[in-house]
């Protein structure tokens, strides 16, 4: 389970765990709260460590989902989660093939772990989503170049729930200090820009689990 900072859920223990670690989590949470664009700490699977209100309230307007809510585990919230698109923009091409591509690289360091293999069953229960994952991911990354499955330095569209923001972008920056990732843990900030100008965007209806469009079904 996540942590949110704010001090709703204890810190979660570390790999080794030390009163050195979670003392420096511990601090690392009082900055993190400090940073005023959307802000949280991962590892290796996407579970979220770590999460400013910034974040929280980018993603308030999510609703409940059992296994994809965006403060527990990132990944599964892009990928599976039916409001995902509501905030994060061109979601399919900006935020799923690019996380896909990064499940794919976790998958070969970590093909054992029972929480990436969770994360593949689910995506080979979606046809479409499959399909994506096992051929449309290879040729999307030989068109696009392999910088653009990068998150560091990616600039990404956004629907904030804030009027004030509305549709603007985010540069995903990634700032990893070295205790973190000794610890297994990245930390990526979303650095949000002045909104874009852009007539009213209607409310979109909610996705069905088959939602990627990348790949067509099969005939």
């Amino acid at each position: 389970m996540a942590f949110q900072a704010g001090g709703q859920r204890p810190v979660p223990p570390p790999g080794p765990a030390t009163p050195e670690s979670q003392a420096y989590l511990q601090d690392y949470t009082a900055l993190l709260e400090a940073v005023p664009f959307p802000s949280l700490v991962v590892d290796h699977r996407w579970d979220v460590l770590l999460a400013n209100s910034a974040f929280r309230t980018l993603f308030r307007s999510a609703g409940p989902h059992p296994t994809a809510m965006p403060d527990d585990n990132f990944l599964r919230f892009v990928l599976f989660h039916p409001d995902a698109a509501e905030v994060l923009g061109e979601h399919e091409s900006s935020w799923c093939l690019p996380m896909l591509a990064h499940f794919s690289a976790a998958l070969e360091r970590h093909g054992h772990d029972p929480g990436l293999q969770a994360v593949r069953r689910d995506i080979a229960q979606d046809p479409i989503m499959e399909a994506a994952y096992r051929q449309g991911l290879p040729h999307w990354i030989r068109a696009v170049g392999a910088r653009a499955v990068e998150h560091d330095g990616a600039v990404r569209p956004l629907h904030h729930p804030d009027p004030r923001r509305g549709t603007t972008e985010c540069r995903v920056v990634v700032e990893t200090p070295p205790v973190l990732e000794e610890l297994g843990y990245t930390r990526l900030t979303l650095v949000l820009r002045e909104p874009r100008r852009t007539p009213h965007r209607p409310p979109r209806a909610r996705r069905t689990a088959s939602h990627l469009r990348v790949v067509p079904a099969a005939e």
